[in-house]
């Protein structure tokens, strides 16, 4: 049960695990025709902590496009170093990996999980965000991403809106989040 003063969350991202994140944005165009994606490539996450041992060096890219409500996230590990990725999805496979909120108050939201039992499989931080994966996979079959609200991180979630709105379905379904 939500803690009395804290919101009830408000999942806004569905993320997969992938082998190639462009392939994979693709298929999903001509699947679903949701997009286009914005392709975010080899994110460096210099240090992390992974189940409360410091780590470092994950990459690893990821693809969003947004659906309605729901933003629809693509991530692809490019090394073998441990992750909340790897802890569900096996490298060579794919598959359903989390649910996010974007929260408005980070804290509450970490210590809610964390008073029901469930531990973080990685906290990390870009920049002055914070974000954790948490582990529910025991209780719902995924894990949940926190993600803290930032300014920078409202805008470009915007962007991935803006683009969805009143996309043809066809130009640059799979495209840069950041063109050069």
């Amino acid at each position: 049960m939500i803690a009395p003063g804290v919101p009830g969350p408000h999942f806004m991202q569905a993320a997969f695990i992938v082998d190639d994140v462009e392939a994979a944005a693709r298929r999903w165009v001509e699947t679903t025709g949701i997009g286009p994606f914005l392709v975010v490539p080899h994110v460096q996450l210099a240090e992390y902590s992974y189940r409360g041992e410091r780590r470092e060096g994950l990459d690893f890219s990821v693809a969003l496009a947004q659906s309605g409500g729901l933003q629809i996230e693509l991530v692809q590990q490019h090394c073998d170093n441990p992750s909340a990725y790897r802890d569900t999805i096996a490298k060579g496979t794919q598959g359903f990996h989390h649910l996010a909120i974007y929260c408005e108050d980070y804290d509450a939201a970490y210590a809610h999980y964390r008073d029901l039992g469930h531990v973080a499989a990685v906290d990390g931080r870009f920049g002055p965000l914070r974000f954790s994966y948490i582990d529910t996979t025991a209780a719902i079959g995924c894990m949940v991403e926190l993600v803290e609200q930032h300014d920078s991180q409202s805008a470009f979630f915007r962007q991935v809106a803006a683009a969805a709105d009143g996309w043809d379905g066809v130009t640059d379904p799979v495209r840069p989040a950041y063109p050069s």
